[in-house]
C-alpha cells in the first residue's frame, strides 16, 4: 500500500507550530509495512485542500490528514473530502449526543458551529476522540481510502494507536519486519561501501542508511507472509551485517548512545565521573538523562578556565604552560587527577577548542583531546573535527566521549 500524509493548517505552513504528526505518522506507518511516498502541508484554503488530494490520490491508496477537523470556518477538511471523494455530509445523532454530554461534563457552552463537529461523510467509519471535540474518520471509494484525524497530537496519537492501526491492520497483506542498528566511528558512505555486495543484492530483507551527527543507522527490513518468516529474515541479515562492521555497532534496537553508556555501567556496576572544559557540562547533562544512573555517577566537574584545571583537579602550572590547556599531557592530568579526588573507577575528561575563534597555528579548531582513566589503565585520543562550528564540535566530543566509554568497558 502506498501512502501519503497530509497536515492542513496555515500555522503550520508559518512555521508556527512545529509538526510533529508527519513523524510520528511516518514512523507507525513505517512500522506496518505501508509506503509513504509524499508529505504534504497546505493551509486553510479549500481549493488547493482540495487539489493537493486529488493529485495525492492519482499515486497512493492510502492518504492520512491531520488538522481541519474543527467547529470553525477555516476547518474544511471533512466538506472538502466528502467533496473529493463523491459523498455529502451528514448529522451523526449518536456523535451529537456525545459531544453534548462532553460539554455538559465539563461545564463548556456547546455553541451552534460545534454542531458542525457532528457531521461526517454519509460513508464514513468514525474514529471516537477521547481527547478532545473533534472525531476523525475513514472515508473510502473503490480501493482508495482517507482517514481524517485531529491537529492536536495529544487527540491523533490516541485515536491513531487505539481506532486507526486496528482499522489500516485488518486488510494489511504480509507482515513487516525491521531492526534498526546504530553504528558509531564509520560514515554513512563508508558503512554503504562496506555493505556493497548485500546492498547490490537486496531485494528483501532490505537495507537502507540514515546519516546523523557522528553517527549511522542502519535499517534492516523485511516484509513476508507471516511474522515469524519476517523477523527471520531479519535476524540473519543482522549477523551478516556484523561479521561485516561489527566493531563499529553499538545498538542493536535504536537506543541512544548514552542509554548504552548508561546500562553497560549499571549492569557492571561502575562508577564514573567526568571532568569537562570545551563541552561545558554537556557530557554529565547527557548521561543523567538516563533514569537510575546515580548509582554509579558520582560527579560532573567543568574545569573551563586554567585555574579551575589547577585547583580543582590538581593539573600541573608548568603542564599548562609547556603543552598548553588543549593537549593530550593536559587531558591526561584531568582525568587522572579527578580520579583521586572522586574515587571512580572510571574517569573521563575532554579539553578542546570548540571554536569559532581560539584557535592557534598549530591548535586550529576542532581540536579536541579525550582521556579516560579505567582502573589503572589511561587512554587518551585525539579529535580533529576539521569544522568551525561551536555545537557541532561540542556534540562530537560528546559522541567520542561516550563511545570511547563504552569501547573501554567492553
Amino acid at each position: 500500500m502506498k501512502a501519503a500524509i497530509l497536515s492542513v493548517g496555515t500555522e503550520l505552513l508559518f512555521g508556527e507550530i512545529l509538526n510533529t504528526n508527519t513523524k510520528y505518522l511516518s514512523q507507525q506507518l513505517n512500522d506496518l509495512g505501508i509506503d509513504i511516498l509524499y508529505h504534504y502541508t497546505v493551509g486553510d484554503n479549500p481549493k488547493r485542500l482540495s487539489e493537493t488530494i486529488k493529485d495525492a490520490l492519482k499515486n497512493c491508496d492510502l492518504i492520512l490528514t491531520t488538522g481541519g477537523l474543527g467547529p470553525t470556518q477555516d476547518d474544511m477538511t471533512k466538506e472538502i473530502v466528502a467533496e473529493v471523494l463523491h459523498d455529502e455530509l451528514c448529522l451523526d445523532k449518536a456523535i451529537l449526543k456525545a459531544l453534548e454530554a462532553q460539554f455538559k461534563r465539563r461545564n463548556w457552552n456547546m455553541t451552534e458551529n460545534n454542531r458542525k463537529q457532528a457531521y461526517f461523510p454519509s460513508r464514513a467509519v468514525i474514529f471516537e476522540n477521547h481527547f478532545g471535540t473533534a472525531p476523525g474518520f475513514a472515508l473510502t471509494e473503490g480501493k482508495k481510502i482517507v482517514i481524517c484525524m485531529p491537529g492536536p497530537p495529544k487527540e491523533m496519537q490516541p485515536m491513531f494507536l487505539n481506532q486507526v492501526k486496528p482499522y489500516l491492520n485488518k486488510d494489511r497483506n504480509g507482515f513487516l519486519s525491521y531492526q534498526m542498528l546504530r553504528l558509531f566511528g564509520i560514515g554513512e558512505s563508508s558503512l554503504e561501501t562496506a555493505l556493497l555486495e548485500l546492498i547490490d543484492r537486496q531485494t528483501d530483507p532490505t537495507l537502507a542508511t540514515y546519516a546523523k551527527q557522528g553517527e549511522v543507522k542502519l535499517r534492516i527490513a523485511s516484509k513476508r507472509e507471516t511474522e515469524e518468516e519476517a523477523e527471520a529474515a531479519v535476524k540473519e541479515m543482522v549477523e551478516r551485517v556484523k561479521e561485516i562492521v561489527g566493531d563499529y555497532i553499538y545498538s542493536e534496537n535504536g537506543e541512544e548512545l548514552y542509554e548504552v553508556v548508561g546500562k553497560l555501567l549499571l549492569k557492571k556496576n561502575i562508577t564514573l565521573s567526568c571532568a569537562e572544559s570545551c563541552t561545558g557540562g554537556l557530557f554529565a547533562e547527557t548521561i543523567t538523562n538516563m533514569a537510575g544512573i546515580s548509582e554509579v555517577f558520582d560527579r560532573g566537574i567543568v574545569t573551563y578556565s586554567n585555574r579551575a584545571k589547577i585547583e580543582e583537579l590538581g593539573v600541573k602550572e608548568v603542564t599548562l604552560e609547556r603543552f598548553g590547556a588543549v593537549s593530550e599531557q593536559t587531558a591526561i592530568e584531568m582525568a587522572e587527577g579527578l580520579q583521586k579526588i572522586s574515587g571512580s573507577e572510571l574517569c573521563i575528561a575532554v579539553t578542546g577548542i570548540a571554536g569559532p575563534t581560539g584557535a592557534t597555528e598549530d591548535k586550529p579548531v576542532g581540536l579536541i583531546y579525550l582521556c579516560v582513566r579505567y582502573g589503572e589503565k589511561t587512554i587518551c585520543k585525539e579529535l580533529r573535527t576539521g569544522n568551525s562550528d561551536r555545537i557541532w564540535n561540542r556534540n562530537y566530543a560528546l559522541l567520542h566521549m561516550l563511545f570511547l566509554i563504552y569501547k573501554t568497558i567492553l
